[in-house]
């Protein structure tokens, strides 16, 4: 788990955000505390409206569970659009 607020985490949050991510599914032990940290990082002072990716945490799964329940998230894609990223 990377540290809190930690410049890698923060670096792929603002990248997640230019290229329109839709979903940043975390995993892992402390991944609830994860999911907080981007959701602050997200949001920010909260002066600009268009920072915005819906987050989800889940404890207790396996990469492949997150990695299906994601690719559901978004169904208008044919095309396999999950990223596994490891921080």
């Amino acid at each position: 788990m990377p540290p809190a607020r930690s410049q890698k985490l923060e670096a792929f949050v603002e990248q997640c955000l230019t290229e329109g991510v839709e979903l940043i599914a975390v995993v892992g032990d402390g991944c609830k505390l994860v999911e907080n940290i981007i959701d602050e990082i997200v949001v920010g002072d909260g002066s600009d409206e268009t920072r915005y990716v819906t987050t989800s945490s889940h404890p207790g799964e396996c990469l492949e569970e997150v990695v299906e329940f994601a690719n559901v998230w978004t169904p208008h894609s044919s095309e396999d659009r999950v990223d596994v990223v490891r921080l």
